[in-house]
């Protein structure tokens, strides 16, 4: 498909005038091409590849970059500190629990987080060793000696 190569090679602003294009040309063209364009993720959207590690990964960016922002702010706004710690209820055990179970949350969703690293790790390591010994029970064919020129 030369054209899906060469659009691209010009990025999502040649999808979108092609798509548009349609559109003006015969709609269900246009309707094609936004349908093509979604479905082959190629607007970062639809459903190609690991969508849901590529959304958790920047949504822990984000948070991470939020915790950062908001860290060094105690005395903000009556009781405002770093991330999940908002305006006290005015009980000091409620507080005290929410902080504990917010901490333990955030350590849970690391060792999720490790484990699915784990588990990627785990999955590549058993392509690759099916890989080689795919390719040791099947070496290539051998090729013809070559005559010596002497």
């Amino acid at each position: 498909m030369p054209i899906v190569a060469k659009l691209d090679e010009y990025g999502k602003g040649a999808w979108i005038a092609f798509a548009i294009l349609g559109f003006v040309l015969w709609w269900p063209l246009g309707l094609a091409t936004l349908a093509f364009t979604y479905w082959s993720g190629r607007m970062g959207c639809g459903f190609s590849g690991d969508r849901y590690e590529h959304r958790m990964s920047r949504l822990q960016a984000k948070m991470d970059r939020m915790r950062e922002r908001m860290g060094g702010r105690e005395g903000f706004g009556g009781g405002f500190g770093g991330w999940g710690r908002g305006p006290s209820s005015g009980n000091h055990a409620f507080d005290e629990y929410r902080q504990e179970t917010l901490r333990r949350l955030e350590d849970e969703q690391k060792e999720f987080q490790d484990f699915l690293a784990r588990l990627r790790m785990a999955r590549d390591k058993a392509e690759f060793d099916q890989f080689m010994a795919e390719r040791r029970n099947n070496p290539p064919a051998e090729r013809p000696a070559q005559p010596d020129a002497a």
